[in-house]
């Protein structure tokens, strides 16, 4: 092939007159004449003369003379820049995120003359690839191709049986019988594999509408062949509970969080539906009763690239919860399981009637005959892990505090440190009876998971409240003696003629103590001095919708009926609500105010305020700041935003700071 100077060099002697032409000295007639007839100089035709060729003939063979001179001066082979997001997306584009095959699964093809094969009849194409791995011609290049382009034909299809078989051939191609063989950790089909395997579970078990995966045992057609699947179901069982309607969370696009975690690994990850334990048991492990369990299904084969040669494969079908083990062993190798939170969280919490019972559980207390507890978890108890309690605001619910939960829970240092639970209350209750509902909650809860006193974790506790939350939060950790009794009475409780039930809520409800298993306070848009908005006449007027727990009812009747010397002031229509408790100047709330925090207990204060004016004069539009503001708090730190701040990520930032350096201190 001529290079590109020899082409110049042959171009300029043809095109001078009187030059060499076609390397024959002498001669005149130049490629320019050929190219241009018409600068040819016009000759008179010479009588007897052979006829000159026709116009339209000669015109041809020039063009032809033109095309083999720049044919031979071109090269078949070379380069052309492009911008380096075209060559990326080449090299790493595949099926998963372009819907075409990798470049990599393109060479196999080509180089196994099946390129034009799988583009006309793709199952023809993977049989003769398969055929050559099955004959012991194919190594780890073939096993990522066929996995790739079994998952490629499936997508096209809707034929499940090569979604199963991708699935396998992405297994064989990760976890190969001689580690000798295993994928480069730089290799870009590892990660591919993994999806194709994982994806590949997913729809291989997925339901008849595709809604859900059908984890079961049994025999699972493939294009070459059977695969006998083993599924335990005592798999099935969690924490006193079955799991079942399990949902592909690759599928779930989150609405209302701001970052969706899943932690990369091997396994299909899944969401799954529980059918709640007896209420005794419930309320033994405070799970709650409409949870979603991030679980992990891992389909394992021994020996996968032989068993890949025969036309009879085995293979056993696990399944692992997000709140045991972070990694399982393969062929000796612990592995990390693919585990998303995030959308489970999501699709618990969008099931879940918690956003409807929020004004409901302000205007409306749910009548009770006897104290419950009213925490929650989303997850079992795990000793050795410190409680983080969540303790929301006025006509809210814990889940207002998914934002924190997600960031919190994702962060690997404090999910392995810490557990979350979460208070719910009706919140136009009395705050003094709120608080001793959480404070004998939360001790019912330490008798019940560690009641020898063995788990040193629970007692360090962590609360956390915002708002209304905040008060409640505050009566965990004080000494309150008889200043709140003595707004009720000046006789002594032990001189009062009470029923048993009668004394012990008011006792419960009036008299405080200092939990010693409460470590740490932090407070969030708190109204430690009342919230100007709970003084508007409108909020009284609302107030008065709010309908009382029989528990106060019956306690403030039998009070007064009989001690009625003994109370002058009590009735039935002054017992005081939320909003009347949280109003500037009411007695609850200037006494609550008075009352410093227990010695040994540090409290922390998250502030909003909105705007950019001063802090000290400004207010979240609820609470103002000199209402949250604490002088001895341990620390302070302001958040620009409006009331409901607790989803803020600054404020979120914060309480991850706080709980790190408690685990340093502790």
């Amino acid at each position: 092939m001529p290079d590109t100077d020899d082409c110049k060099r042959a171009f300029t002697a043809t095109a001078m007159p009187g030059g060499m032409a076609h390397g024959i000295p002498g001669k005149s007639s130049s490629l320019q004449s050929v190219i241009f007839p018409s600068l040819q100089p016009l000759h008179p035709r010479i009588p007897g003369a052979a006829p000159r060729l026709r116009v339209p003939a000669l015109l041809a063979i020039r063009i032809l003379l033109l095309l083999v001179f720049f044919a031979g001066c071109s090269t078949p082979v070379g380069v052309k820049r492009v911008d380096p997001d075209v060559v990326h997306r080449e090299l790493t584009g595949n099926v998963l995120s372009r819907g075409e095959l990798s470049g990599q699964t393109q060479i196999v093809l080509n180089r196994n003359e099946l390129s034009e094969l799988f583009r006309k009849t793709p199952a023809e194409a993977i049989a003769k690839l398969h055929a050559k791995y099955a004959a012991g011609h194919g190594h780890s290049d073939e096993l990522c191709a066929l996995a790739e382009a079994s998952f490629r034909y499936a997508e096209q299809s809707g034929d499940r049986s090569y979604y199963l078989a991708s699935a396998l051939y992405a297994y064989a191609f990760l976890f190969p019988e001689n580690s000798s063989d295993s994928p480069n950790p730089y290799d870009r089909r590892l990660r591919l594999a993994c999806d194709l395997y994982n994806r590949g579970i997913t729809s291989a078990f997925a339901s008849a509408d595709r809604t859900t995966v059908d984890l079961k045992s049994g025999p699972f057609p493939l294009p070459f062949g059977w695969l006998d699947v083993q599924f335990d179901r005592s798999n099935l069982l969690w924490n006193h509970r079955i799991l079942f309607r399990f949902v592909p969370v690759a599928e779930l696009e989150v609405v209302g969080l701001r970052n969706r975690y899943r932690w990369p690994g091997i396994g299909a990850p899944l969401s799954a539906s529980t059918i709640p334990p007896p209420s005794n048991i419930q309320q033994q492990d405070l799970v709650a009763p409409n949870i979603r369990v991030p679980v992990t299904a891992v389909l394992r084969l021994e020996q996968p690239r032989a068993q890949l040669k025969r036309d009879s494969l085995n293979a056993v079908l696990d399944l692992y919860d997000a709140s045991g083990p972070e990694l399982v062993k393969i062929d000796g190798h612990e592995v990390p399981l693919e585990v998303e939170t995030t959308a489970s969280l999501a699709a618990m919490l969008a099931e879940s009637p918690i956003w409807e019972t929020e004004l409901r559980g302000f205007l409306r207390s749910i009548v009770r005959t006897k104290l419950q507890s009213q925490l929650a978890t989303f997850r079992p108890y795990r000793p050795g892990r410190i409680p983080v309690v969540f303790v929301h605001g006025t006509a809210s619910s814990p889940g207002r505090w998914a934002e924190m939960l997600n960031e919190l829970e994702n962060d690997p240092t404090i999910r392995s440190h810490f557990q979350f639970w979460f208070f719910t209350y009706d919140t136009g209750n009395p705050i003094p009876y709120s608080a001793g509902l959480l404070r004998s909650s939360l001790s019912n809860a330490l008798k019940t998971f560690d009641p020898e006193g063995k788990d040193s974790a629970l007692q360090k506790m962590v609360v956390i409240g915002h708002s209304q939350g905040g008060l409640l939060t505050k009566m965990t950790a004080i000494d309150s003696g008889d200043k709140f009794w003595n707004r009720v009475s000046k006789t002594p409780i032990e001189q009062l003629n009470l029923q048993p039930r009668t004394r012990q809520i008011l006792q419960q409800s009036l008299f405080f103590s200092p939990l010693p298993f409460v470590r740490t306070l932090i407070f969030i848009a708190t109204p430690h001095r009342g919230s100007y908005i709970a003084a508007w006449r409108v909020s009284h007027l609302l107030s008065r919708l709010i309908r009382l727990p029989t528990d106060i009812l019956y306690s403030v009747s039998d009070l007064i009926l009989q001690n009625q010397g003994d109370m002058p002031l009590a009735s039935l229509q002054n017992v005081p609500t939320s909003i009347h408790n949280m109003t500037p100047g009411n007695p609850f709330i200037k006494t609550l105010s008075s009352i410093p925090i227990a010695p040994g207990v540090e409290f922390h204060s998250i502030i909003a305020v909105r705007g950019s004016g001063p802090v000290e004069s400004g207010s979240d539009g609820v609470v103002s700041f000199q209402s949250a503001h604490l002088p001895a708090a341990t620390s302070e730190f302001v958040v620009r935003s409006g009331h409901s701040t607790q989803a803020h990520q600054q404020t979120i930032l914060q309480v991850r700071r706080i709980l790190l350096q408690q685990l340093e201190r502790h």
